[in-house]
């Protein structure tokens, strides 16, 4: 570790810190139709769109015709990706004059897309045209993103309207998170890339020679306006087989800091609007902190591990101390521009979110580092989560909370107002238990089968730690890999599209009940058995909750898998 790392994470934490209330209050605005500084010039936009789609904005729905029209929305979506995959040969913007996708790839990655996960079994520039990343990638990313956002508003006016049958009008919600958020921020942060020097053409590859003379194609395309959605959207999937780690993506230090800060910008202000939407700021603070703490328990821990030698190479007597002719340290499979500590912060990021890009192999991380990684993962998304998920999961486990302090108590549990009762438990279990079954289900599967095993790279410990990772990133809808696994198969490509339907839609169908149940509910005064939510003891409880639960139900597999292979290091 060194100071300069150190200084680096505290810039990227304050600016975190001081995004959350303007970029919280912004989101709560646009999504309820209030003034905003680009309404003027939007506003006209959105009516036609409205017009045009047939759409009365003052109509509202219910949670199940809100969940149907997401439903339906994902299944157009998927279904529009894979033809457009399918017959990409002959379709315009294909200098490349790629082939039709394979029908099980087609489909994973259809899926992968439209529900926000971002699991590539492709090299991109090797397999896709400029059409189909635009078209295709680029407005799933876009759509994706917004189907999170309008999630977590619906469930946060569940917790903030009171006798109320309706949760919102989903069409508006969808339309008013991409227009006023995500397209406004993603313009200006694809200039922004191009200023940085990523590509930004209809080109095709440039014909051009190595050093040695040899012949050699160089890659370009529309790729900052491609870069500027995967990153805000918590979509992750990179126009390069590289993903950030390219270049051509991430050419400098700034861009990389750019990238993190887009990463998290929606997740960590959703927290902001929630508690100014509700009525209470103290209450998002409160949320926003159980985040936070969580999230730096990692990167600490992501850190350590990565700036420590690898003890089975100082046993070989490699010097891999800290000098100044070179980084120290584990610098495996990251880059030398890049180094330690920004390559441990960027996948502390990615992993904490949803996002899914990477600027470092994780494949060559330490087990320690992979384990944190998968951990972040692993406890559904509440350490700020993507767009709308982070929030709509720490919801999950805050009720969860309040519910086992009601228990040591005797009391009906409450939060912010609303009594917690039978119902509400059940949507909340369904929702946190299907992403734990569909890793651990598909784990043991994969781990057994003959088709799960012929994709691995390595044996043993390692090789049961990329079919953990790949399953968790999958239904967490993250899309990182372990890249030793070969998952360019028809079992993993559909294997891993049913954990990924699971990991977004067994989730998000629970989470409008939740909201529909709780915008019935009238408000009940607090009395002197209410908890306080906006505390140091609540957030408490809610962080134990959180760790609890992921610890109880991955422990033994984290234990088979990095925990083993770390001690396995020492001789």
């Amino acid at each position: 570790m060194t100071w300069q790392g150190w200084v680096q994470i505290a810039i990227f934490a304050a600016i975190v810190v001081a995004l959350v209330r303007p970029v919280g209050d912004y989101i709560a605005r646009a999504m309820q139709g209030e003034a905003t500084f680009l309404r003027p010039v939007l506003r006209p936009i959105e009516r036609v769109l409205y017009r045009l789609g047939g759409i009365d904005e003052a109509v509202e729905q219910g949670w199940v015709s809100y969940a149907l029209g997401l439903l339906l929305f994902h299944a157009l979506g998927i279904a529009a990706l894979y033809a457009l995959q399918r017959l990409q040969p002959w379709l315009p913007l294909n200098p490349q004059g790629f082939d039709q996708v394979a029908p099980d790839l087609a489909f994973n990655t259809a899926v992968s897309f439209a529900t926000n996960t971002s699991w590539q079994g492709y090299a991109g520039e090797q397999t896709l045209s400029h059409l189909t990343q635009m078209l295709g990638i680029v407005v799933q990313s876009f759509l994706s993103g917004a189907v999170g956002v309008a999630v977590a508003i619906a469930l946060v006016r569940g917790f903030a309207r009171h006798g109320s049958a309706t949760i919102g009008n989903v069409w508006v919600d969808l339309t008013r998170a991409m227009l006023y958020l995500l397209l406004p921020v993603c313009i200006v942060a694809a200039l922004f890339f191009v200023w940085q020097g990523v590509p930004q053409s209809f080109s095709g590859p440039i014909a051009t020679k190595t050093l040695e003379g040899a012949p050699q194609l160089i890659a370009i395309g529309p790729v900052a306006s491609q870069e500027a959605i995967k990153l805000l959207s918590g979509d992750g999937g990179g126009f390069f087989n590289a993903n950030s780690a390219h270049p051509f993506e991430n050419p400098t230090a700034l861009s990389g800091m750019v990238q993190m800060l887009l990463i998290f910008l929606i997740g960590i202000a959703l927290t902001g609007t929630f508690g100014r939407m509700v009525g209470d700021r103290r209450q998002g603070w409160a949320l926003f902190g159980v985040m936070a703490a969580l999230f730096l328990i990692g990167l600490v821990a992501m850190y350590g591990a990565e700036a420590h030698p690898n003890p089975a190479l100082t046993h070989l007597g490699v010097d891999q101390a800290t000098s100044a002719t070179q980084p120290g340290g584990n610098m495996e499979g990251k880059e030398i521009r890049f180094g330690v500590a920004q390559s441990s912060l960027y996948a502390t990021v990615t992993t904490a979110s949803s996002d899914g890009a990477v600027e470092a192999m994780f494949d060559s991380f330490m087990p320690l580092g992979g384990l944190v990684a998968m951990a972040n993962m692993m406890l559904d998304e509440v350490i700020v989560g993507g767009p709308g998920s982070g929030l709509f999961g720490i919801l999950l486990f805050a009720i969860v909370a309040v519910f086992v302090a009601g228990l040591m108590i005797g009391r009906t549990p409450e939060y912010l107002g609303k009594k917690i009762e039978a119902a509400e438990v059940k949507m909340t279990m369904l929702a946190l238990l299907a992403v734990p079954a569909a890793i651990l289900g598909f784990s043991a599967v994969a781990s057994v089968l003959p088709a799960g095993l012929a994709g691995l790279g390595n044996d043993g410990i390692h090789g049961f730690s990329e079919i953990l990772y790949a399953s968790t990133s999958a239904a967490a809808t993250n899309g990182s890999a372990f890249a030793g696994l070969s998952a360019n198969t028809p079992f993993y490509n559909l294997a891993l599209a049913a954990a990924m339907l699971v990991g977004r839609l067994v989730v998000i169908v629970p989470v409008l009940c939740i909201a529909g149940l709780l915008a019935q509910k009238r408000r009940v005064p607090a009395g002197a058995g209410t908890l306080p939510t906006s505390g140091a003891l609540f957030m408490g409880l809610l962080g134990g909750t959180v760790v609890v639960v992921g610890g109880l139900t991955f422990f033994p597999a984290l234990a088979l898998g990095p925990i083993a292979e770390h001690f396995a290091l020492f001789p």
